[in-house]
């Protein structure tokens, strides 16, 4: 029973990890050449600006700036462009994915509703053992029995607090 315990646990922590990968992957977004040539592009132009300071060469900075000002917008409506084509496309992922959850979970509870999907010792879930057992506590080995529902809600909220902390540490500068 424990086995069943591990592998609806990976599970349902597999669906967490794509769940949190692809929420990181819409809020960073890709960046293509062209973006990144623009940037350069914008750099260079706003660096040459600031070198041409004196009242002599003021128009060519003025224009150095304008020009800058101008692949800004042509950046921004790139951007604005790829940001609603990648949208469209995360959000069909997010809804395959979502749909993907509904049925693992509609089978992890169909498959386990009449039996135990583990059983743990009772100290483990002292102030909440009601709530996560099946059909109360073995009186003959004094372990509570778990039922499917709690163990995926446990699974998931556990999961998703590895993911957290599991990004935290790979972003960490």
């Amino acid at each position: 029973m424990s086995l069943a315990a591990i592998f609806v646990f990976l599970l349902v922590s597999a669906l967490q990890l794509l769940d949190r990968y692809l929420s990181l992957a819409r809020k960073r977004g890709s960046h293509t050449d062209e973006q990144l040539k623009l940037r350069l592009e914008i750099k260079q132009l706003l660096k040459e600006a600031d070198q041409l300071s004196t009242p002599s060469t003021f128009a060519q900075a003025a224009k150095l700036k304008r020009l800058a000002a101008a692949k800004e917008k042509e950046l921004a409506k790139i951007q604005e462009q790829d940001i609603k084509g990648k949208q469209s496309l995360y959000d069909q992922y997010g809804r395959l994915l979502l749909i993907t959850k509904v049925l693992i979970y509609a089978v992890f509870v169909l498959w386990f509703w009449s039996t135990p999907v583990t059983t743990v010792p009772q100290h483990l879930l002292q102030p909440f053992g009601k709530m996560f057992s099946w059909r109360g506590a073995d009186s003959a080995t004094g372990h509570v029995v778990v039922g499917v529902l709690p163990w995926i809600f446990l699974a998931s909220r556990v999961s998703k607090l590895l993911c957290q902390k599991f990004d935290f540490i790979l972003l960490r500068p």
